[in-house]
């Protein structure tokens, strides 16, 4: 299976595209944006936008996070925006607002701030039944 590309896992799902990671000793000012997936390991003061966003245990992101799917092992200091899927896993630290339709905070996990759990489809869907 290869490490960077669209291979089938097994799973029935295929692997995330990663597109861009920021290694564990690259600090980033400013607002990332990628069309594909994002790995941080180092740290980002600013924003991200992706398709996807993972945080490694070691990453560090000052400022909000703006994706379909995120998953969260390092500190983020900002909101979180997931279209899709949040995870959060045991040792992260997140301070800030999150706003997601599906969510999993794992034992451990440090979170300080509101969440919202509703989908933009639910929105609409509610919407027209009331029409």
């Amino acid at each position: 299976m290869a490490m960077f590309g669209n291979s089938n896992s097994g799973n029935g799902k295929s692997d995330v595209h990663l597109e861009t990671i920021i290694g564990a000793e690259s600090d980033f000012q400013g607002t990332l944006r990628s069309k594909g997936s994002v790995r941080i390991d180092g740290k980002i003061e600013g924003g991200v936008a992706a398709e996807g966003v993972i945080l490694g245990d070691r990453g560090e992101v000052q400022g909000d996070i703006s994706a379909r799917t995120v998953v969260i092992g390092g500190k983020v200091t900002g909101n979180i925006h997931a279209t899709e899927s949040l995870e959060l896993l045991t040792k992260c630290q997140v301070f800030g607002d999150l706003h997601a339709p599906q969510l999993l905070i794992a034992e451990g996990a440090i979170f300080e701030g509101s969440c919202l759990m509703a989908s933009e489809k639910a929105k609409i869907i509610e919407l027209n039944a009331k029409a």
